[in-house]
């Protein structure tokens, strides 16, 4: 019997020389050690199930590569920003898997809270977890460069610190359920025509201090699992291909030690992405592995980049739900989330013009609504990452009946009716699946003289929303930027006639970007811009409109006069109808299709705005242009009236070496309730020979809680004083020049400070 045991143990003994080491259970340089050169080069691609194959999560973006004897999981990534992007509908399962709409990303920038953008992320990083995912491909937080971005509602701001805070508080709120984000789209990705080729020449001061910013402050205040490279070049060099983007800023420069992944079919020269630090390719592409996998046996790709990249794409496994086996209710509380969407879409809402107090609708009962946007609001952005509005969206019909109002009955019809001819006129063959130009709306129907003559008698106030949709693939165009003659004949019209009654029009701005409204807002007694609210629309509009809700948002873009005005206007494909066909055959895989895009790319003359684009303006983008050279705007960044008002006191300011600090007491002098927002913009000194500066720089700001009237709260604002130096190209180096800095609180980036400190700097 003695015998027979050693022979057992020895025969395991034997056994267990020849196991095979497992991830998490054995130090990642021997798992490493442990994979064929095939495996390795399948872990830095993303992983395409066979055609017919049973997904496990339909209507995920894609995973990583599993490699079941190493005991490696396949890391499961969903798109986003503003909803967890899956199937509601699985094969063989009764069980429906929805997700909730919540608010554009750049309205969720409007509300300037980095509190709200975090409960934001937790509400979405839950659903993500709840139904066993592991990454949210999100946010988005290049600038709005120009007010025709076709992704400005995936993003946040024009000023980098603004969308850098609200971005880092938004991922802080989604890795708090232990689940992760592939921040992007880095860098410089600020226009979708011909986004695959396009070449983004800009100066590096305007990079640092603009275009990298805004990442920078995301990484290093919240340490995103991943961060996802843009289509597009920089200077000459793709993003995916580049290691001064990747290696020399991103982890020397800023300390990044996650994962860097390519946007979905990036990364044309596979072999110089590894070299560069793009670690992942994705969703994976036969050519890209087999290039790489004849890089390595030849030798071009060294085997340490190949196994520096395996090792963080195993870093990122062992972070993920997927490789702890999390057990995921496959469920989440859909109801409480509605309500947290609620909150913040009514958090997030701008008052930008309140005359005469029309606003809140009190001593209110009939209410008329006009614009085909009013019966067909848009609760959020559409492209390949969000490619409908979820499964329910709250009208503003709807939200006003709740609240109360009763909705004049004779325009419902006409409008419905009139919505589904311009739908059957633009879309013969129904709806697109996503939206590949803008605006997307029905055009403007306006009531007949006896209709609206009948209207203004049976209404106390009449209500007129403007609509404009957005998507991914294709920018908006100068025309969409202002209004069609009907709409603009609609405000004419509607205004006049209850104007004349003595009654109040008020206009809702259902838009992605801002839009042209100089010409026309003095015709109107009140505006509000709800950007895109997310499900719970009608009811965040109706809880402002009403006065349940005191308004607190302010703009993250400026509102020009006209098109043209911005210096990035010059610089823009405002003009250009994008060729969809030919945008396609970007994401070619098949030696057909991608022969024919290399034709496309090999086109001997490049045209200027489509093939690059020279972003002249330097460092004067949105409002640093506007209040530097004192160019009027409609309305400016940073804008937002409120239904009370508030008083301010210094109460201490300090520049140190390492942190700028200053401490404000907010007090509600009015007669209700409300929010308000604290704007700290820094005026540095101009010296002689020294680098020109804006006239003021946004460097932090903070929402106040519910003050009720007569109560104060003290805010304290802190940032890195190195935010308050500039680029010097030539030195390559950041420079702090001597002189009086001055810290300014204000309302918004355009109007005299309500507060000034002072500090010289020796």
């Amino acid at each position: 019997m003695k015998k027979y045991l050693l022979s057992v143990a020895t025969l395991l003994a034997g056994l267990s020389a020849f196991a095979q080491p497992q991830l998490g259970k054995d130090k990642i340089e021997d798992v490493i050690g442990a994979m064929t050169l095939q495996e390795k080069v399948n872990l830095l691609h993303g992983f395409r199930a066979p055609m017919g194959t049973e997904s496990k999560f339909p209507g995920a973006a894609g995973s990583t590569y599993a490699i079941e004897r190493l005991g490696i999981p396949a890391v499961w990534m969903a798109d986003g920003p503003h909803r967890l992007v899956i199937s509601p509908s699985r094969s063989f399962d009764s069980s429906v898997y929805n997700t909730t709409e919540l608010p554009s990303e750049l309205t969720i920038a409007s509300s300037f809270d980095t509190k709200a953008a975090y409960k934001a992320g937790e509400l979405i990083g839950q659903e993500v977890s709840d139904y066993g995912l592991d990454v949210l491909l999100a946010p988005g937080i290049n600038l709005l460069r120009t007010t025709l971005g076709g992704r400005n509602g995936e993003y946040y701001s024009e000023d980098p610190v603004h969308a850098g805070l609200i971005a880092a508080a938004f991922v802080n709120g989604i890795q708090s359920k232990n689940v992760g984000v592939a921040l992007k789209h880095y860098a410089v990705n600020n226009q979708e025509t011909n986004r695959n080729q396009n070449d983004a020449i800009v100066g590096q001061r305007a990079l640092r201090e603009l275009y990298l910013r805004n990442f920078e402050i995301a990484v290093k205040l919240s340490n995103p699992w991943s961060i996802m490279t843009s289509y597009n070049k920089v200077n000459g060099e793709y993003v995916c291909e580049s290691r001064f983007f990747n290696e020399d800023v991103l982890r020397s420069e800023w300390g990044f030690d996650g994962l860097v992944m390519s946007d979905w079919n990036a990364g044309r020269n596979a072999v110089l992405s590894i070299k560069a630090g793009n670690d992942l390719l994705m969703p994976g592409q036969d050519k890209q592995r087999a290039a790489i996998l004849a890089a390595a046996e030849d030798g071009s790709l060294p085997m340490e980049y190949i196994d520096l990249s395996v090792k963080r794409v195993l870093e990122f496994v062992l972070k993920s739900h997927t490789f702890k086996n999390f057990q995921y209710p496959n469920e989440t509380d859909l109801k409480a989330h509605s309500a947290l969407a609620r909150e913040i879409g009514a958090n997030s809402l701008v008052l930008l013009k309140n005359e005469a107090n029309v606003l809140p609708m009190t001593g209110v009962k009939n209410v008329a609504l006009y614009g085909t946007t009013s019966y067909d609001i848009v609760p959020a952005g559409m492209g390949f990452g969000a490619t409908g509005h979820g499964y329910y969206c709250v009208s503003l019909v709807e939200g006003l009946r709740k609240a109360g109002y009763s909705i004049e009955k004779s325009l419902i019809m006409p409008y419905q009716m009139h919505i589904q001819a311009e739908n059957k006129k633009n879309y013969p063959n129904g709806l697109p699946p996503f939206s590949i130009t803008a605006p997307l709306r029905a055009d403007e129907f306006i009531p007949a003289p006896e209709m609206l003559e009948a209207n203004v008698k049976a209404n106390d106030i009449a209500i007129i929303t403007l609509g404009r949709a957005n998507g991914e693939g294709a920018d908006r165009k100068r025309e969409h930027f202002y209004l069609t003659a009907n709409e603009s004949e609609l405000i004419k019209t509607v205004s006049e006639a209850y104007h004349a009654a003595g009654k109040k029009v008020v206009v809702l701005l259902n838009v992605v970007s801002a839009i042209e409204t100089a010409s026309w807002k003095d015709s109107v007694d009140g505006i509000v811009c709800i950007f895109q609210p997310g499900c719970e629309t009608g009811n965040a509009v109706a809880d402002v409109l009403s006065g349940k809700v005191n308004p607190s948002g302010r703009l993250p873009q400026t509102f020009q006069v006209n098109y043209g005005d911005a210096l990035a206007d010059a610089n823009f494909p405002a003009d250009y109808v994008f060729d969809m066909s030919a945008f396609s055959r970007a994401y070619a895989i098949d030696a057909k299709t991608a022969a024919e895009s290399a034709k496309l790319k090999a086109e001997p003359v490049l045209k200027k705005d489509i093939d690059y684009t020279n972003y002249e303006e330097g460092i004067y983008v949105g409002y640093r242009y506007f209040t530097t050279f004192g160019k009027e705007v409609s309305y400016p960044f940073g804008f937002g009236l409120s239904y009370t008002d508030f008083s301010y006191e210094l109460l201490s300011s300090a520049i140190e070496a390492d942190k700028t600090t200053v401490t404000v007491k907010v007090t509600n002098t009015g007669k209700v309730a409300g929010k308000d927002v604290v704007e700290a913009y820094i005026k540095a000194p101009v010296v002689k020979r020294g680098l020109d500066k804006p006239a003021r720089e946004l460097k932090a700001f903070a929402k106040t809680e519910l003050l009720q009237p007569g109560q104060s709260e003290v805010i304290t604002l802190t940032w890195d004083s190195a935010w308050n130096a500039s680029y010097n190209e030539k030195k390559a180096a950041w420079q702090m020049d001597k002189g009086v800095y001055n810290i300014l609180i204000c309302k918004d980036a355009q109007s005299e400070p309500v507060l000034t400190a002072s500090h010289k700097i020796k």
